[in-house]
């Protein structure tokens, strides 16, 4: 099973919205199907050039390491080898700060992740959240725990 057009559009939007009513800087968001692929991404006015790249690393290293972005950072922090060893084969698609989340649905099944970049890194996780909230899913960012 996996995120559907129609439920990452919502998400999208949901979470620019959010960012624009809580006065955040310019976002991006990107939604990937549990293999990785984009499913859907849009970036604001006045987001940065390097933006939709960031919002999709956050999104893809959560699914590549099937842990929250805050468990990553945990790992960099006790191994930074480890992390540094798992960015390069990764090809520098995983970040160890908030604003990755996976996405779930009622059952508990993955349907993908959510990046958001733009603000500081805890706003990106809420805007990211918004958005899955916004689409009746489940937003999983390791902070429920």
């Amino acid at each position: 099973m996996s995120i559907s057009l129609e439920q990452a559009r919502t998400i999208v939007d949901a979470a620019l919205a959010h960012g624009t009513e809580q006065g955040f800087n310019p976002l991006t968001v990107a939604v990937l199907d549990p293999g990785g692929a984009v499913v859907a991404l849009a970036r604001q006015d006045g987001s940065g050039f390097l933006r939709p790249d960031l919002a999709v690393a956050k999104a893809s290293g959560v699914l590549a390491l099937g842990m929250t972005n805050r468990a990553i950072a945990a790992r960099a922090a006790d191994s930074p080898e480890f992390f540094t060893s798992v960015a390069n084969l990764a090809g520098g698609k995983i970040l160890s700060v908030p604003g990755g989340v996976f996405v779930k649905d009622g059952a508990g099944a993955l349907l993908g992740a959510v990046g958001v970049t733009g603000d500081a890194s805890l706003n990106d996780e809420a805007a990211a959240v918004a958005g899955i909230e916004a689409a009746g899913l489940t937003a999983v960012t390791g902070a429920e725990q």
